[in-house]
């Protein structure tokens, strides 16, 4: 959000919509005899669960049900998201347009019902509640009964329901970076709420996030989990029936600049090449797959853990406290995805 409007109350306004809409008719004039696929907003799903912790979402001072006011802001989303997907049909109808959560399949920590039903509310909360908008305009019914019994459900005006039925997304766009595995929470559980995009929050009474014994994590504790990523794409296909893009999919590292001017990742092309296979694998299951983004083509600084965290294919040199040259380099999985691309995913050795 600019800063401008931030200043203006951000999402909590709902003059918010309105912003957002101008801001996408003002790129669909400009741009849209060019570009003919359209993304909404990147992590709508992120911003209203771990926003409020890592500081991407405005919550007004004052504000004593925090996620009332939370998903009143993402009811504002959500709202902004449906008539954007409506005017881009309107003004260039060959055009296509579509959301992009953050997606992670959520396992039950064991085969016990109470397990398993814990991983049906996290995944409800964590990622259908904002497809099931996208794609069919209903509010998921197990998000909206965990919002009644905490006095949150948003403030929702006549039309709204009918703008985002009229909505319809050509594909679904989604990031993904690992699965998250939950166990059942008793409402006495103490449990830490203190979570990232990839790392299963808490919830007492709800669930609560479980390390996956059978995988492995990264130097920043997320867990890598390709079978995953297949597993993510079937189900996604199976509940919605759209085409699918993968708008994000990368390992975060920190990488070593040798004296020569090299970096030698093999950890990333490890990471990419079994999600590669993966996606393969997915496409043979029968998912409609458009393409896949990975991320990223160069360093950039990630939302709340600085430029240390690393993406790209190519290093820049620089550091959180702006040191460095700036100079940039071409790291092994540079070379290595150029060949990918040459042989259009053929060859990933």
């Amino acid at each position: 959000m600019p800063d401008a409007l931030d200043q203006r109350g951000s999402w909590s306004n709902r003059e918010s919509v309105d912003w957002f809409v101008n801001f996408a008719k003002v790129m669909f004039e400009n741009f849209g005899d060019r570009v003919k696929y359209w993304l909404t907003i990147n992590e709508q799903n992120m911003l209203t669960l771990v926003g409020p912790l890592i500081g991407t979402l405005r919550i007004p001072e004052g504000t004593t049900n925090i996620l009332k006011e939370t998903y009143q802001q993402n009811h504002h989303m959500l709202l902004a998201q449906a008539k954007a997907m409506v005017m881009l049909h309107e003004m260039y109808p060959e055009s296509k347009i579509g959301p992009a959560p953050n997606i992670s399949l959520v396992y039950p920590a064991s085969c016990k019902p109470e397990d398993q039903l814990a991983a049906q509310e996290y995944n409800a909360i964590r990622n259908w509640f904002y497809l099931d908008m996208a794609v069919y305009g209903v509010y998921n019914n197990l998000v909206w009964r965990y919002l009644e019994e905490h006095d949150a459900t948003p403030d929702i005006l006549e039309g709204d329901m009918d703008i985002m039925k009229a909505a319809h997304p050509d594909f679904i766009g989604f990031n993904y970076y690992s699965t998250a595995t939950v166990q059942a929470s008793a409402p006495s559980d103490d449990v830490d709420p203190g979570a990232d995009q990839q790392t299963a929050r808490g919830e007492a009474g709800y669930y609560k996030g479980y390390d996956n014994p059978n995988l492995v994590k990264t130097e920043f504790g997320w867990e890598i989990d390709p079978l995953g990523f297949r597993a993510t794409m079937r189900e996604m296909y199976s509940r919605y029936r759209l085409p699918m893009i993968v708008t994000e999919n990368g390992l975060g590292a920190y990488d070593t600049l040798t004296e020569d001017g090299k970096i030698h990742d093999d950890y990333r092309i490890a990471y990419l090449k079994t999600h590669i296979e993966q996606l393969k694998l997915a496409v043979s299951d029968g998912v409609e797959m458009m393409g896949y983004c990975p991320w990223s083509a160069i360093d950039l600084v990630s939302t709340h853990e600085g430029i240390r965290k690393r993406y790209g294919f190519i290093y820049v040199d620089t550091t959180d406290e702006k040191t460095g040259t700036l100079n940039r380099y071409r790291k092994d999985s540079f070379y290595w995805y150029k060949k990918v691309i040459k042989t259009n995913g053929e060859d990933l050795d």
